[in-house]
């Protein structure tokens, strides 16, 4: 674009928690779309090594860390100074995300993050079985703190690329289903009437589809993680049980599963780490292709956002919802030699950044499945040329996500009472508006692909065949 919109002016101060691939990559677009006070915009980190870019930049840079014993002391000098109404952006691993969110509404700021995030330590404490590690207990600790005080300054919670903009993809790929059948229907207003329409077309099920094919210009080495966005991030979730939406068109559940005996009862568990589950997809660009069965909020919230209730509460219709994850190849290597050793992880990590990166894309959107025409596609084809093109710092996957941050911060600041909200619960088409900018082609894509094709091949399999959509035949099993 030849001029980029200034959308607001954010008339307090801005805190970035965290400034690793993703805080890299939203700083500039708050720059190049923000009018603000660039004296009191802060940055905070335990690790310097990108610090030279903030000097660059002349932003000041605290070097620490967020933890629960000082997030309080720390935070609330940085967001009141100066007066006006400040803006939390919080881009890091091991802060708790409700507190922070609490804390901040508490002060009239604003606040958003890109996951229900944990305090440190949660991720690996032995202490705490499957269900009580899961993103589904995060995410009600999120839809607790909303019931208890509604309303009020707006806090984004888990506005990233997935989750987030996946969530206004299912949304869009709804509408162009629902049109392409046929179907008589109005657009939704409300939760309740996006469910209906869900239900009238016919969607068993949605996968958050991904292939990222960016490639290293160098080989991986032994004992190295890498990936093309925080690996700290990616391996904590990784070894958190895998999680899923649970439809109810679903006849067969595997026998490692379990249900959540509190909350909104959206979705179900496997007692088995999502990053060693693999379940069958598809992208348009390489086809069919395994996925990983990585717990994430949107497989939850959309779920849960999509379940229709019958007058005594009863659920009647809910699709089934997961992540199916292809990560680059470099990350599926990295999670090999990680399993293969019993789940130890390298001593070392390393994301690949823009400069590193050969070419390639990541193609991310979600797959509607099991209605009238088999299976839609919709979705980003971001390609790391177009990313050097358009933004600084990031490569493709990093785009995707902190141009999804920056259409949260927007809608929050044009809906400032809102209280906490999720990405399914704000207006998807404003949202898509401020982000499609920086997600390349974004397209739409039948296919009569289905998880039984070329199956059950040589050997025999445990398979539904009167209906292809079942996840017993979307997951692997060994």
């Amino acid at each position: 674009m030849s001029q980029w919109p200034v959308y607001h002016e954010i008339t307090g101060p801005i805190v970035m928690i965290g400034f690793g691939s993703i805080g890299r990559g939203t700083l500039p677009l708050l720059e190049r779309h923000f009018t603000f006070d660039k004296k009191r915009l802060v940055v905070i980190d335990p690790v310097d090594s990108d610090r030279h870019l903030l000097d660059e930049l002349g932003i000041r840079y605290i070097q620490a860390a967020v933890t629960k014993d000082n997030y309080k002391k720390l935070l609330k000098p940085l967001l009141t100074k100066g007066g006006g109404q400040g803006f939390c952006v919080n881009l890091s691993v091991d802060t708790g995300s409700v507190d922070i969110m609490e804390f901040c509404r508490k002060l009239g700021c604003f606040y958003i993050d890109t996951v229900a995030e944990p305090w440190a330590g949660f991720y690996f404490d032995s202490s705490k079985g499957p269900a009580a590690r899961s993103n589904y207990m995060l995410r009600e600790r999120v839809l607790d703190a909303r019931t208890k005080n509604p309303g009020g300054t707006t806090a984004v919670s888990c506005c990233g690329a997935n989750p987030g903009m996946v969530s206004w993809f299912v949304k869009q790929a709804l509408l162009n289903v629902a049109t392409d059948l046929g179907l008589t229907f109005t657009e939704p207003k409300s939760k309740a009437e996006w469910a209906a329409l869900a239900a009238k077309a016919g969607i068993k099920g949605i996968h958050v589809a991904e292939r990222d094919t960016q490639r290293s210009k160098k080989p991986k080495p032994p004992n190295v993680f890498v990936n093309t966005w925080s690996v700290e991030g990616f391996v904590s979730e990784g070894l958190q049980p895998a999680e899923l939406g649970w439809g109810t068109h679903e006849t067969w559940m595997p026998k490692n599963a379990r249900k959540h005996r509190k909350g909104c009862g959206a979705a179900i568990y496997l007692l088995q780490p999502g990053a060693n589950t693999r379940v069958r997809s598809w992208c348009p660009t390489m086809g069919a292709q395994y996925g990983f069965l990585v717990t994430h909020n949107e497989a939850i919230s959309i779920a849960d956002y999509f379940t229709v209730r019958d007058a005594a509460g009863n659920v009647t219709y809910r699709p089934t919802c997961h992540y199916a994850y292809h990560p680059p190849n470099d990350a599926v290597l990295s999670l090999h030699e990680m399993f293969g050793a019993a789940g130890k992880r390298q001593p070392s990590w390393h994301i690949l950044d823009e400069n590193e990166i050969e070419d390639g894309i990541d193609e991310l959107g979600v797959l509607l499945y099991g209605h009238g025409k088999n299976a839609y596609w919709y979705g980003s084809q971001l390609s790391i040329e177009e990313t050097r093109r358009i933004a600084p710092y990031q490569n493709a996957t990093g785009l995707q996500v902190s141009s999804a941050v920056l259409a949260g911060m927007v809608w929050a600041l044009e809906n400032p009472e809102a209280g906490i909200v999720e990405a399914d619960d704000v207006d998807f088409r404003r949202c898509l508006e401020v982000q499609r900018p920086y997600l390349g082609p974004v397209i739409g894509a039948y296919t009569d692909w289905t998880p039984l094709e070329g199956r059950p091949g040589f050997f025999p399999e445990d398979i539904d065949t009167s209906d292809p959509w079942q996840f017993r035949n979307v997951l692997v099993r060994d």
